[in-house]
């Protein structure tokens, strides 16, 4: 993995002797309680041919994972195309370089004649040539089954059937051929909203792949299976209209345990599924038919799935009768419906590199109730997360603050490169799993390898943090209790478990103390001390670029794009007060639309607008820690590997009443212009985004002897609209698509909750 150059003004040998000293006061914790874990990075929503992707699964398994041919490989991966349905033999490849015994390159019957060029995935995909993973299903000889749409020799194949006849095997086949931890998943289109990560991985990868002898030549015969997953799309995915029960093979059932089912007004007795008509109500119907999806998965495979709303900003807030987005109290039934499965969101959204950021943007839909479009929820992202993540005080928090397991996550949203090929390092579109996002997760696999069940129990901890650019790549986060006397706490004991656990890749288990997705339980009157350790990693980070990032260079700050350094780290605290009652006043909440938050200027309004249910004002940055000033971090160099790291601490003093701590970073400091305000908070990404050029405000003017050394020929030109005062930097080129991603990097982690004897109980977490 290559890594970036840190430029913390602490000298080296000074360093090195604070971390000898800090390793040496680091007291035996091992324990029983929990099974020896790391942090781990994955992906859980990207896309191949088998939907609307532009490459085959071989090859985004190859881009994702790799660590030679690309450099950014994950340590696990789940490929997730949508729910519904497609007419690509997403099992053949590019060329031979991608041929394995079992699925070789066929050059003669599928020859791949090009390369893929795509507009997005709002817009149109064309294949520059034909062939290999766009030869269709009956081109290659494949019958869709079921009540398949299309006309011959295009017909399309049901993801049900693609997944349980083509993509789990060959996803089973892989993982044990490249010995890498692999599993599938779809992103379902959700009834009544817009999309969710989503996976059950029962029967997936079993533990008999690891001594099984893989065929040396054509055809693979899974050992596992991926029926459950491939039901549960055909059963509760709204663009699966099949009604076929998965042909005579599977005769689906869809009913839920102790629900209505045949008595509910939406039951379809041929389908045996809800079917919810359109029209008026849809959303509601809609909903209530997800709700039903998660209670089918809290039953049969409630430790075994994951439901996880994915850019759940960009359709815009939730439409009653029609298939939108997502308000708070969804958020609350799913979470409620099925605690161990609805367990967080995709708050920090895919297509990073878009004209709009994330693809959410200004009027991005119509909607039934009103004749004007509605923007997404926020108008635009925020650093490149979503508005219900990235304020503080504001939807995630008004969850945490009920003492929820509702955790944050990030995915890739691969498709394709926009104008590019999928070789390309450019992009007007997205970026590959793990080359700009990523999830650190906590596996706790012991001695055993990386397993699909293990992963899954770590994504459903919380136990995880989110990182963009590789701006961090370690994390320890712990708070423990002190109290007055004989069981006070030093800092520096505290700091010793963080140094020892961030530089071994791993957390802690030591009684009195808690980690991400736990909580602490203490007396009144008890002091928490939360220690902090991270790696902003030394050497390049994986943009192609190597000019000095413009959004810095507003503030006089000269820093390679491709070599950013942490600027500070934001501790948030907020109170909890526990679960709100469904149908109370505070319940439910919808996002301020439109400019009633986003100005046409791109400032925002404040909090004060946002309805009960949908904030916690309790919520603030409680203290920020830097490489300068009284609240400086101290850097040292790791004992085990020689890199260094930055630790701080800090002491909350006296609580009475049960909270939250959770953690953000940057790159950027606080008042960089049309990025950060005064507070260090991220502005809306309407000044970087590529679709409204009288917005963008970042000039790139860098001359380079390539498109890496200086600003790409594909950065817009800014322009100044036909009223009104004139663009600063009209007729310039404008920091956009993948630079403005590579130029404003973020993290954040999960929370740790803090619960005070006598006080809220925070129910949601053990």
């Amino acid at each position: 993995m290559r890594m970036k150059l840190s430029k913390n003004k602490i000298a080296l040998a000074v360093a090195t002797a604070i971390s000898t000293s800090v390793i040496l006061m680091v007291p035996n914790v091992a324990s029983a309680a929990k099974t020896p874990g790391k942090y781990v990075a994955g992906d859980v929503h990207n896309h191949s041919t088998c939907s609307d992707g532009s490459i085959s699964m071989q090859k985004l398994v190859k881009k994702s994972t790799d660590r030679t041919d690309t450099p950014w490989g994950l340590d696990w991966f789940v490929q997730a195309g949508h729910g519904g349905n497609g007419n690509r033999n997403c099992t053949l490849i590019e060329d031979s370089t991608l041929a394995t015994p079992a699925y070789s390159y066929d050059a003669t019957n599928y020859p791949f004649n090009g390369s893929f060029v795509g507009t997005g995935t709002t817009g149109s995909i064309a294949a520059m040539g034909s062939g290999g993973p766009y030869t269709t299903w009956e081109q290659s000889g494949v019958t869709p089954k079921g009540l398949s749409s299309g006309t011959s020799p295009n017909k399309n194949m049901w993801r049900w059937q693609s997944m349980q006849e083509y993509q789990y095997p060959l996803i089973e086949y892989l993982n044990a051929y490249q010995n890498k931890p692999l599993f599938l998943g779809v992103e379902s289109v959700v009834a009544g909203h817009e999309h969710a990560s989503v996976s059950v991985i029962t029967g997936q990868i079993p533990a008999a792949l690891d001594t099984y002898t893989l065929p040396s030549s054509a055809g693979y015969t899974a050992l596992g299976n991926g029926t459950m997953l491939a039901k549960w799309e055909y059963c509760f995915d709204r663009n699966d209209s099949d009604t076929s029960r998965g042909s005579v093979l599977n005769q689906w059932d869809c009913s839920v345990p102790g629900s209505l089912n045949a008595s509910d007004v939406s039951w379809n007795s041929t389908a045996m599924k809800l079917v919810p008509a359109s029209g008026t109500g849809t959303g509601t119907k809609g909903h209530n038919k997800t709700v039903e999806a998660l209670k089918w998965m809290a039953s049969y495979a409630s430790n075994q799935s994951y439901y996880l709303p994915t850019h759940l900003e960009r359709a815009g807030p939730f439409d009653a009768n029609g298939n939108q987005g997502f308000n708070i109290e969804h958020l609350r039934n799913f979470n409620n419906a099925a605690p161990t499965v609805a367990f967080g969101f995709e708050t920090q959204p895919g297509h990073g590199a878009s004209a709009n950021r994330g693809e959410y943007q200004v009027k991005r839909n119509t909607f039934s109730d009103t004749t004007t479009k509605v923007d997404s929820v926020g108008g635009t992202t925020y650093g490149g997360t979503g508005v219900y993540g990235a304020v503080v005080g504001g939807v995630w928090d008004a969850l945490l603050g009920e003492g929820r397991n509702y955790w944050f996550f990030a995915s890739s949203d691969w498709h394709n490169r926009g104008s590019f090929g999928p070789d390309d390092r450019r992009s007007t579109q997205d970026f590959y799993p793990g080359e700009y996002q990523r999830n650190y997760t906590m596996v706790r696999n012991g001695t055993d390898k990386l397993r699909p069940q293990t992963i899954v129990d770590g994504l459903r901890t919380g136990n995880n943090f989110a990182s963009s650019g590789q701006l961090i790549d370690r994390m320890a986060f712990i708070a423990c209790a002190s109290y007055p006397g004989v069981a006070a706490r030093t800092s520096s004991s505290v700091e010793a478990l963080a140094v020892s656990a961030a530089t071994n890749n791993t957390d802690i288990d030591v009684a009195g103390c808690a980690t991400m997705g736990e909580k602490l339980k203490v007396r009144s009157g008890a002091e928490i001390v939360v220690s902090i350790v991270v790696r902003d990693p030394a050497g390049t980070n994986y943009s192609p670029y190597t000019f000095n990032n413009p959004a810095l260079t507003q503030i006089g700050v000269s820093q390679p794009i491709n070599r950013p350094v942490l600027d500070h780290i934001d501790m948030i605290r907020g109170l909890v007060t526990g679960y709100k009652t469904p149908g109370s006043s505070d319940y439910s909440g919808e996002w301020p639309r439109n400019t009633n938050w986003l100005h046409a200027d791109g400032t925002t309004e404040s909090l004060s607008v946002v309805p009960a249910g949908a904030k916690n004002t309790s919520a603030a940055v409680i203290k920020t820690f830097n490489g300068n000033g009284s609240s400086q971090w101290t850097a040292f160099v790791s004992p085990i590997d020689g890199t260094q790291f930055l630790k701080m601490t800090y002491r909350i003093p006296a609580v009475s009443a049960s909270q939250y701590v959770r953690l953000r970073g940057s790159n950027l400091p606080a008042s960089v212009p049309y990025e950060t305000d005064a507070n260090g908070n991220p502005l809306a990404d309407v000044y970087t985004n590529a679709s409204d050029t009288t917005m963008l405000r970042i000039p790139c003017t860098v001359t380079g002897s390539t498109q890496y050394d200086g600003c790409p020929s594909h950065l817009p030109t800014a322009t100044s609209p036909s009223t009104g005062t004139a663009n600063p930097i009209a007729s310039q080129k404008a920091v956009a698509y993948d630079v403005a991603a590579w130029a404003d990097l973020w993290f954040y982690s999960n929370p740790i909750y803090v619960e005070v004897a006598g006080g809220t109980v925070v129910a949601g977490v053990k």
